[in-house]
């Protein structure tokens, strides 16, 4: 009779053991003869799985909040604007300031295949800059830009009342515009519709036909809604901004990278306004595709780490498991000794062993499991959340493969004390006795 059996062998024989009450009445007694060993070493299974539930929940946390931060945003967008060169080229100095202008925009159209996506932008005072806005009798001090429905495919805010700006808005010239929460909250009362009320911007009054509320918590987007909306046109018109361009925003086509858009948009802009071809400082840009990889990678990393200490101290436990039960077959060497003289196979003697160490690391790793579940929900019960974390928690395949992980690990843990409980002789265990 062979001295160890392949595990693939002992699978039937598992089968039929899983329905024997007698096997579960001693492997209980021999895990509770002394509790506080066992306690003590089922808390490092426990406690691996704790941590790693915790860490894949708290790095799912981070993934909610970043989405949330950004929400509505599209992820292969850029943004590109104007500054100041820093190269003289073609008879102009450096320190030269220029503007891109109404026919960079077909230009860019017609000249750069990858763009899904244009949207020309202007700004009021410039990049967060503040302007008196009127109503009734009182004053606040909001962004204005210009801008163009096509907006509303990049930038990450929705419409809460009324409409966006359209087409005929554009081709009209209206003097219509959309404001945000943070201007309602300041110029209106409480209950007062503001959707078909005027506002004076500049001197210059506007209808409101709609009203809007970022998606996003992004420092990138403080400032939403505090900006009122205008037709791109009307702006150029209203404000004395003829022919001018502040910024482009732009989306990518499927399968054209945002990074590339932006190099080709940058050497066209160049040619036009006759910048030098290696001017890092003449344009600005704001990549969200990048960010979006970055943060991503980011994630990966971390459930990477997650996976990584939690296996770690999961096996620091199951060796605790393994050393603790090579103990047990110590103690239990008559006993055995007493079962291989009276008939018992090696694959029962086998079975028992491993079945005490997958009872002991499945109850110490299930109940981490569930404290770790547990802790996650009541921090999101708790709403203990900021703008880069929010609704920590683990999802159903995580559990499952956290659950199989514990299955091989006690099997593992069991292996090679029931390998130490084949190798004692009946005839040496009875003796060890006497």
């Amino acid at each position: 009779m062979p001295s160890r059996l392949p595990l693939p062998l002992l699978l039937p024989l598992a089968f039929q053991t899983m329905f024997d009450s007698d096997r579960w009445s001693e492997i209980w007694q021999t895990l509770s003869r002394n509790k506080l060993r066992s306690t003590l070493t089922a808390f490092g299974v426990g406690w691996g799985i704790f941590m790693l539930i915790l860490m894949l929940g708290a790095g799912n946390g981070l993934a909610n909040g970043v989405n949330r931060a950004f929400s509505g945003w599209a992820s292969n967008s850029c943004f590109i604007w104007t500054q100041v060169t820093s190269i003289p080229y073609a008879g102009f100095p450096r320190g030269r300031g220029f503007n891109f202008n109404n026919s960079d925009v077909e230009a860019i159209r017609q000249r750069v295949p990858g763009v899904d996506a244009l949207a020309p932008r202007l700004q009021l005072g410039g990049w967060n800059g503040s302007n008196n806005v009127v109503y009734g009798g009182k004053t606040g001090a909001f962004n204005v830009n210009g801008d163009l429905p096509d907006i509303m495919r990049i930038q990450g805010t929705g419409i809460t009342g009324g409409r966006f700006i359209n087409e005929k808005d554009v081709f009209d010239n209206r003097k219509v515009c959309v404001i945000g929460q943070r201007v309602v909250d300041v110029l209106y009362k409480v209950d007062e519709d503001p959707l078909g009320t005027f506002i004076r911007i500049n001197g210059v009054y506007f209808k409101v036909v709609g009203t809007h509320k970022t998606k996003a918590t992004a420092e990138m987007d403080e400032n939403q809604d505090a900006t009122i909306y205008v037709p791109f046109s009307t702006f150029q018109r209203a404000f004395n901004a003829m022919n001018e361009v502040h910024w482009f925003a732009i989306t990518a086509k499927p399968g054209v990278k945002a990074g590339d858009l932006e190099k080709d948009i940058k050497k066209l802009m160049a040619e036009r306004h006759r910048v030098h071809p290696d001017d890092e400082m003449a344009f600005g840009s704001f990549n969200v595709e990048e960010m979006f990889d970055m943060t991503n990678n980011l994630f990966l990393a971390i459930t990477g780490l997650g996976w990584f200490v939690g296996i770690l101290t999961l096996i620091s436990g199951v060796v605790g498991v393994s050393n603790i039960m090579l103990v047990i077959v110590r103690e239990r060497t008559q006993e055995i000794g007493i079962r291989r003289s009276l008939g018992a196979t090696p694959g029962n003697i086998t079975m028992q062993i491993l079945l005490e160490a997958l009872t002991l690391t499945f109850i110490a790793g299930y109940i981490g499991l569930v404290s770790g579940v547990f802790l996650l929900e009541g921090i999101s019960a708790m709403g203990i959340d900021s703008d880069f974390f929010a609704q920590p928690e683990v999802d159903l395949t995580v559990a499952v493969v956290a659950l199989v992980v514990l299955v091989v690990c006690g099997l593992f843990a069991g292996l090679v004390p029931a390998r130490r409980a084949l190798s004692i002789r009946a005839v040496e265990a009875l003796r060890s006795g006497t």
